[in-house]
């Protein structure tokens, strides 16, 4: 599992290995029941405190991404199809927010941008 740390980032260390961890569940590159690398191992080849792994795991755990079994170890959750939906909508929804807030930088109206909108949902 490829978690890469952003220590510029103002974004808090936990918070940047459970998005990644989402991102990879959501992408189906962690399929369910899949083990997750130990907190100390995880905590290891990062460089990082084991609480700020733990605090990652705990927060996956609390939004249903992962499982822990005592004395075994965290696991990816049986998939909860609506939940991974709710993520993907958030995604593209933060995107769409980006794109439009980028249109109206460059002075498009709002008219212009549903116009474009619409040719872009034709081609697809």
């Amino acid at each position: 599992m490829k978690i890469i740390i952003n220590n510029s980032s103002q974004q808090p260390i936990y918070e940047q290995i459970v998005e990644q961890i989402k991102s990879l569940i959501i992408a189906r590159e962690l399929r369910e029941h899949t083990m997750l690398p130990s907190v100390r191992g995880l905590s290891k080849e990062l460089r990082i405190s084991a609480l700020t792994v733990k605090k990652a795991y705990d927060r996956l755990e609390e939004e249903g991404f992962v499982t822990t079994v005592h004395g075994k170890g965290s696991f990816v959750a049986s998939t909860n199809q609506e939940l991974l939906m709710e993520e993907h909508r958030k995604e593209v929804e933060a995107d769409l927010e980006v794109a439009v807030r980028r249109a109206r930088i460059c002075g498009m109206k709002d008219e212009e941008i549903r116009e474009l909108f619409d040719l872009i949902m034709e081609d697809e």
